[in-house]
């Protein structure tokens, strides 16, 4: 054995003997980064819907007007449920800020529901799309007593 180090290559086997090139990399930069993805209002809208209607207290969305002209459109066959009433959403690039109207049950702390709401509607926005909610405003058209009929459920049409 010599006296070189084991760690040393052998002589003349400085270099590994297959060379491996590096390829300049395409477009630059990581893949993910390439582009630009846009949300649309919509999304975000239904999004926030959906999460402020998961809510304990809430009992509806939207204005009383709102919910009548839904509850009309409701039963007219083909009709779906807006998820997306009583919720305004402005989107830019990077962050979004939703306008919310809801209607809550009585008895119920309206504060701790408010706060609720913005809890679970800033968590799914941010999660889903990755915009920064900046803001989630709130207002509480109604409150739904108990011995009220609910304007949403649809008569039935044989009577």
């Amino acid at each position: 054995m010599t006296d070189r180090n084991r760690t040393q290559a052998p002589e003349g086997e400085n270099e590994s003997p297959v060379q491996t090139r590096k390829s300049p990399r395409r477009g630059g930069g990581d893949p993910g980064t390439r582009g630009r993805t846009t949300i649309a209002d919509g999304v975000v809208e239904k999004i926030a819907g959906l999460a402020a209607r998961d809510v304990v207290g809430v009992h509806a969305m939207g204005s009383g007007i709102s919910r009548t002209f839904g509850a009309v459109r409701d039963r007219v066959p083909g009709g779906s449920k807006s998820v997306t009433r009583g919720v305004k959403a402005e989107v830019g690039e990077r962050q979004t800020a939703l306008d919310l109207e809801i209607v809550v049950d009585y008895g119920v702390s309206i504060s701790d529901v408010a706060r609720d709401v913005r809890e679970n509607v800033i968590g799914a926005v941010e999660r889903m799309t990755g915009l920064e909610v900046v803001e989630v405003n709130i207002a509480v058209s109604d409150v739904k007593l108990p011995d009220e009929e609910d304007e949403e459920q649809p008569e039935p049409r044989i009577q």
